[in-house]
Parts: C-alpha cells; sequence; structure tokens
C-alpha cells in the first residue's frame, strides 16, 4: 500500500480521522476574542513564563514537568487535538489549522483539568498553523519558545499532546530531518518541516515538540503511515516553531498573511546528483530576476538550509515573510556565490 499522509491528528469521536478534513482555501479568519472561565471554575492569577533548568540523567522527564502544564488539549464539536500556551497575557495558544477547523464551539482543558471556552483568533491553512485564546483570566503558564534557535538532526526530541484523548502524553525520540518539504494535500501548499520519530499519533496536532531544555521546537501537525492504519510509524511532522510564531504574530497582529514569493522554475524536480535546483526559468519582475539569478544556476542553500528539490526551496521560501532579505548559495559555473534576494509577494 502507499504511503499516507495523515493529520497528526484531530481525534474524532469514538476513532480518529483517518485523513486530514477538507480545508477552505487559504485565508484569514480573524475574529474578536471575548472569553472566559467555563462552568464557574475560578481564574488562576497570571503564571510567568516557564523558567527552564534542566540538570541530571533524565532530560525528558524534566522537560515533562516544565512543559507540561503549558500543553492543553483541545475539543471541539469536530473532534479533538493539543495546544500550546505562549502568551498568558492575552491567554493566546498555538495550534493547527486543521484541529479547529469547521468548528463552531471550542474548549480548552488545561493540565489542572480546568476548562475555558475558546475564540479563534485566526488561522492560516497554507501552514496549518491557528492562534486561539482564553483571555488573560485564565493565567495559563507559558511554554519557552525556541525562536531563532537552530534545530540539529539527532537532537533530542519531546513531543507532549493527547493522543487518542490521553491527556499530557510524553513520548520522546531525535529531530530525524530539518527543511522537510512536506505536502498538504487539502490545502495544496508545501510546507518545510522538522522530521521527528518522537512517536505522533491522532490527537497530538497543535501539541509541542520541545528540545531537551525544554524549550518549544515545532507543533506537531501530521504523520506518516503506510496507507492502512492511520498510526505512527516513526514518521511524524512538526511546524518549526520560528514559522509557527511568525505565522502567529501576525495573526494577532493584524498583518496579512502574504505569501513570500522568489520567481524560479525547476528545470527538473531533481538534479541528477540531488544537489540543489537547478533554475530553468525566471519569473519576469520577480525577486530571483532581480536579485540577478539567471537560468543554469543551481541553488544549493537558502539562508544556510540546503535544498534538493524545488519542493524544498518553495517550503523554504514560504516559511519567509514577503519583503524579506535571504541569502542563496548559488552554484554557477562551476563557481559557489552568494546572491541576497528580496522576496516578493505571491499573487494568489
Amino acid at each position: 500500500m502507499p504511503a499516507a499522509f495523515v493529520a497528526g491528528g484531530l481525534v474524532a469521536a469514538g476513532g480518529f480521522a483517518a485523513a486530514r478534513a477538507t480545508e477552505p482555501e487559504p485565508t484569514v479568519v480573524t475574529e474578536t476574542a471575548a472569553t472566559g472561565v467555563d462552568s464557574g471554575v475560578a481564574a488562576a492569577p497570571a503564571q510567568p513564563p516557564i523558567q527552564l533548568e534542566i540538570t541530571g540523567d533524565e532530560p525528558v522527564t524534566a522537560v515533562a514537568q516544565l512543559l507540561g502544564p503549558a500543553v492543553v488539549q483541545i475539543e471541539t464539536n469536530a473532534g479533538l487535538g493539543s495546544g500550546v500556551s505562549y502568551d498568558a497575557t492575552n491567554g493566546y495558544i498555538l495550534t493547527n489549522h486543521h484541529v479547529i477547523a469547521g468548528a463552531t464551539q471550542i474548549q480548552v482543558r488545561a493540565s489542572d483539568g480546568r476548562t475555558f471556552e475558546a475564540e479563534v483568533i485566526g488561522s492560516d491553512p497554507t501552514v496549518d498553523i491557528a492562534v486561539v485564546s482564553v483571555g488573560a483570566d485564565a493565567g495559563l503558564p507559558e511554554a519557552q519558545l525556541a525562536v531563532g534557535e537552530p534545530v540539529e538532526v539527532g537532537q533530542l526530541a519531546v513531543a507532549i499532546g493527547s493522543p487518542f484523548q490521553l491527556q499530557q502524553t510524553v513520548t520522546a525520540g531525535i529531530v530525524s530531518a530539518v527543511n522537510r518539504p512536506v505536502q498538504d494535500p487539502a490545502a495544496g501548499s508545501v510546507v518545510a518541516m522538522i522530521q521527528t520519530d518522537a512517536p505522533i499519533n491522532p490527537g497530538n496536532s497543535g501539541g509541542a515538540l520541545a528540545d531537551r531544555a525544554g524549550r518549544v521546537i515545532g507543533i506537531n501537525t501530521s504523520i506518516r503511515t503506510d496507507g492502512t492504519t492511520g498510526t505512527n510509524a516513526g514518521v511524524g511532522f512538526a511546524v518549526p516553531i520560528d514559522t509557527a510564531f511568525d505565522i502567529a504574530d501576525r495573526i494577532v497582529n493584524g498583518i496579512p498573511l502574504d505569501t513570500a514569493f522568489l520567481g524560479v522554475r525547476a528545470e527538473s524536480e531533481i538534479t541528477d546528483d540531488g544537489l540543489g535546483v537547478a533554475v530553468g526559468e525566471i519569473t519576469a519582475g520577480s525577486a530571483a530576476e532581480a536579485a540577478g539569478i539567471q537560468v543554469g544556476d543551481r541553488i544549493l542553500r537558502i539562508d544556510g538550509a540546503p535544498v534538493s528539490d524545488l519542493g524544498e526551496l518553495a517550503g523554504l521560501v514560504r516559511s519567509k515573510r514577503p519583503g524579506s532579505t535571504v541569502s542563496l548559495d548559488v552554484l554557477r559555473g562551476g563557481e559557489e556565490i552568494v546572491i541576497e534576494a528580496v522576496l516578493g509577494q505571491l499573487d494568489e
């Protein structure tokens, strides 16, 4: 049977979704958050960001104890997923778009059992990231986000979420790959993901993938299966926290979620030696043309991240904002050069 990608995932009543539900065309949903504590439970005082000090021989234990309180369970009328509290001042929680897509009612369950009604602040289906709010009075602790920190293949990876409705489940493994291009068939987009063998199952979607210091390095999103069982096969994917936080920051600040655009087409999907992307065509008036990229150039890296095919390049470009400057390592005439390009905006 062919391999299949599934949302990593949304648990449905009586089981779990075998595939991602059909999603709308890429749009931004913006609503005003005005939420409070559900069921008459008294609000807790606001908690400061988690202060992490990982010592001893059991880093996974320490990560679970320190980060676990900031990871919540998200229940909707359509199913169940996870989320990460990252801004206690506003009660903001990071999760996946597919966790809250189409939901008419969203409830957040904290690690201490308290429940809150939540409202959607906004979402981006193309990157599968959303922000919901439970309000400032919830007093949820904040996770520490590893924004700007490098993620390396082989480093420890700890996943926390609610697989199969089992809240506060902790699994561990390593980072198997970075900048792995993963295509979302529903949204028709490619996102450069962190790949991990830390077990991720339906219900983990929107939860935390953390490093050994307890910092969130990604938002768990999908898994690859054998196309039959729909369960974990040691190949899970998380949206890198730099990408997720950038989307969240734009959502909460009302910045348009425009897609960055470089403007190159490849001679073929994969080069003969698997190194870089061979440029076969350049879009007129694009960032690539303005930067001086030429047909026949081979783009090897973008901001230091190696690319081996057009999908990977597209995913890395998508993780940037329009107007941002990227550094491209390019092979031209047998010589490697560096080209700076100011990314344009994709016209949908």
